[in-house]
Order: structure tokens, then sequence, then C-alpha cells
């Protein structure tokens, strides 16, 4: 994810920095760092500006973070989902990148991703040590599905889960594999927190027309 670190660590910066200090800090080569400014400069999130000098010298180019003025979509309404898709491109691409043979090293990266990302929908405060009951579990997380914005319909048996949208469904075409296993991390690290490991989470790309379909194990 260096694509992503590379932005973050701009972001932690009040002055712009040039490429030698960027690829410094994130231990990258001057030529993949500017590789990677080019794409956060295509998408929006990065600004450059040539520096003004006061004493002979060429001026170098400087990069700065662009000011996040949105929230992500599920912190309610108003945001700006091109922005938040642009942000969810440069996370697939970075964790598609890897050997391409072996385990699949970036998809297990992507699940963990989705854990993570649960832990803003089930805080520590709301875990419990109590097993829950299933389908008291299967529904919070349709809840949270929700939330994000999947338009989640339950079966009336608790078994499946249609997602009949997907807020990244423009970077889930390039791809499917990362952004799938990070829904299916979000969905399982939930269960997880809410104390149902046991429950199981089988997702299925476009399982039905229109629609994926999360089966519930």
């Amino acid at each position: 994810m260096s694509r992503l670190a590379l932005l973050e660590l701009l972001r932690t910066q009040q002055m712009p920095m040039d490429v030698p200090k960027i690829a410094a800090a994130v231990g990258l080569h001057p030529n993949t760092v500017r590789s990677h400014l080019d794409r956060l400069l295509e998408v929006g999130l990065v600004a450059e500006a040539i520096e003004v000098r006061t004493r002979p010298g060429r001026p170098r180019m400087l990069y700065s973070a662009v000011p996040r003025e949105i929230d992500p979509p599920e912190t309610g309404p108003g945001h700006s989902v091109d922005s938040y898709q642009l942000l969810a491109s440069i996370l697939a691409d970075g964790l598609a990148e890897g050997p391409t043979t072996g385990p699949p090293r970036g998809s297990e990266r992507a699940v963990e991703a989705g854990r993570r990302w649960a832990d803003r929908f089930v805080p520590s405060e709301d875990s419990t040590s109590v097993p829950m009951d299933r389908d008291v579990a299967v529904e919070r997380v349709v809840a949270i599905l929700d939330v994000v914005g999947f338009a989640p319909v339950l079966s009336g048996d608790h078994t499946e889960i249609e997602l009949r949208r997907c807020p990244f469904l423009e970077v889930a075409k390039e791809h499917s594999t990362i952004v799938c296993s990070v829904h299916r991390g979000l969905m399982q690290g939930a269960l997880d927190r809410m104390n149902a490991p046991s429950i199981g989470i089988l997702l299925e790309p476009f399982g039905r027309p229109g629609a994926c379909l999360a089966r519930v194990l």
C-alpha cells in the first residue's frame, strides 16, 4: 500500500516535501515515488508547486496533500462518492501489488483491512464476551452494510444477504478480488467483535442479476 502510505505521509506534514525527502521517509526509490505522485496528482489528492527561491539554484518541485473537505460515505449525507472512489482505487491498487505467484497475499491483506474497518462500526465498548444470538448478529451486520451503502436485503431465514448496491462498483470492476475481500473482512470482522465467530460469510460477486450475494454459513 505504498501509494496510500505516501498520501498519509503528506497529510501529516505542515510543509510541502520534495521527491528525495518523500522517498527517504517512505523507503522507496525516487522514481517509484514520482510514479505514485503522478497517480495522486491525476486523481486530485495531491498538489504540486514550484519552490519559490531567494537564492541561486534550480527550484524544486514540492508536493502536498489536498485538504480533505469531506468524510467517507459511512459518516452520513453530503459526501462525495467520486472522491472516496478515487481513494478506494488507490488502496486497491496498493493491495493488488505484489508477487503473481504463491498465496494471494493481496486478498489476505484486503480481508484484514476489512476487519480493521469493522472496528469503526463495532467499537470495543459494544463488544461482548457473551456469544451473541445468531439472528441478532446477522441483523447487526445488515445494519452496518446499510450504513456503508450496500442497500442490503436479508432473507427471511437469515441465511442470505443480497447486496443490491456496491458503493465501490467502479473499483470492483478492475479489482473485484481485492474489493470483495475487503467487504468479506468487514462482515466477518464485525461478527467476530460481536462474539459470533462461528458464523461464516461466503461472498459471491454478482451471485444474482444486479446484486452480490453474501451467504451466512
